[in-house]
């Protein structure tokens, strides 16, 4: 118990030094990823209260012992949409006793080199910063014989090119990927929340995060309704500058996800969809967008969009909605709004497992995460410290070997579990 006790002690030193570098880690992070001072600042109060609830873990945790030996360490690839949350990954496969071996992505670099700062001082070498291209890096990770686990936050195309390297060598690869997540909302609803909620979602970071709502399916009844309020909110939100302290939403940070964008919208109109609000894009700006009157079958409707964009579509009943929510090959987070029991039996249906399991093959039509009438804040709580986070299809796998056995798994997962083992001693 008094290693992990160190170890807490040391995450409590990590707080101290974010708040005490709160100003520059917000000035860097809206330099490096383009969020507004209002989402930076956000996402350093999330992270705070994160890394905080590693307190109530200290007991799970010394039942366990890590999966690294003292010359190993796991390697950690993190995304370009973040900046304080990260340490929140970190800090998760280091308390279970892991040195970590850490690669932000170029878009952090600056926040990368104010967070080694800090960690340099607190956890010396126990926890490394690599600046390594990151194709390089994950090249050099599966190689090394003395990195037995490699976690990749990123796209499922790039993942899936390492399958034949991590079974060769028996390595275990932990992988989070996309979401294309629906938002389904039914009579009954509190229409003014939900829609109050789906803005809120879907222009935080610019919807450059994998649990934004891309998918939004409207009861026929309401449809008009909560369109209205939804236009509503979305034409409400402070489009400009992220360092002036009043935008709400700054521009895309990934000139790849804008060209996404794009070509989704073009789909979409082309083949009979309406662009109901915004569609104007200005270099890497991309204005509150809600497209309408759309297909299953559009690109806006299959492929993740990363951005601003709404599409929207309508449903009659409830088993029409669930086989359209399935119909994706992303499967992280859904969320529902309603007031009869079909809604809270929907939830039941689309929801998978409570933690990461063995399957056969991939496994589609169901999500890690559905929230009930439920905030994305509150469905979201302790990510990655008590909550396990990860999904079904394309949206996150576990490559392992187990008695020579390469296996799959799929489902919500916490790091610190799938970097440690149980402590038989």
């Amino acid at each position: 118990m008094d290693k992990i006790e160190k170890r807490l002690e040391q995450v409590h030193q990590l707080i101290a030094a974010i708040r005490a570098n709160r100003d520059e880690m917000v000035a860097i992070a809206v330099r490096d990823t383009g969020f507004t001072r209002r989402e930076c600042n956000m996402e350093i109060d999330v992270v705070l209260t994160r890394l905080q609830g590693f307190d109530e873990m200290v007991i799970p945790f010394a039942e366990r012992q890590p999966m690294c030996g003292p010359e190993q360490e796991v390697a950690l690839v993190l995304p370009y949409n973040g900046s304080a949350w990260l340490n929140t990954a970190i800090i998760s496969i280091y308390m279970v006793g892991n040195r970590v071996r850490v690669k932000f992505a170029s878009l952090g670099s600056e926040i990368a080199r104010l967070t080694e700062s800090f960690y340099q001082t607190i956890f010396g070498d126990a926890i490394c910063f690599d600046y390594t291209g990151g194709r390089n890096f994950l090249d050099k990770a599966v190689a090394n014989p003395n990195i037995p686990a490699i976690c990749l936050f990123g796209t499922d195309e790039y993942a899936i090119h390492y399958l034949d390297s991590i079974k060769a060598l028996g390595k275990k690869f932990v992988f989070e990927g996309p979401g294309k997540d629906p938002f389904i909302v039914f009579p009954g609803a509190n229409l003014e929340d939900a829609a109050r909620e789906l803005a809120f979602t879907k222009y935080l970071y610019a919807g450059q995060t994998c649990t934004a709502p891309e998918r939004v399916y409207l009861h026929e009844s309401i449809h008009d309704d909560f369109l209205e309020l939804f236009l509503d909110f979305s034409r409400a939100v402070k489009v400009g500058d992220p360092e002036d302290p009043a935008t709400e939403m700054g521009p895309v940070a990934s000139p790849r996800a804008v060209a996404a964008i794009k070509a989704q919208l073009k789909d979409a109109v082309d083949r009979g969809a309406r662009i109901a609000l915004g569609g104007k894009i200005e270099g890497n700006l991309v204005y509150p967008t809600v497209v309408i009157n759309v297909s299953q079958d559009m690109l806006g409707m299959q492929d993740e969009t990363f951005g601003p964009v709404a599409f929207i579509s309508s449903f009659d009943t409830v088993e029409e909605v669930s086989r359209l929510a399935r119909d994706n090959r992303y499967g992280l987070r859904a969320a529902i709004y309603g007031g009869d029991k079909e809604v809270q039996s929907l939830g039941e249906d689309l929801v998978g497992e409570p933690y990461c399991h063995q399957v056969s093959e991939m496994t589609f039509g169901c999500f890690g995460t559905v929230a009930v009438n439920q905030s994305r804040t509150e469905s979201w709580a302790g990510a990655f410290v008590s909550k396990p986070v990860g999904g079904y299809g394309y949206s996150g796998w576990i490559w392992e070997t187990v008695d020579d056995r390469f296996i799959l798994k799929q489902g919500p997962k916490l790091l610190s579990l799938e970097t440690s083992i149980p402590n038989f001693s």
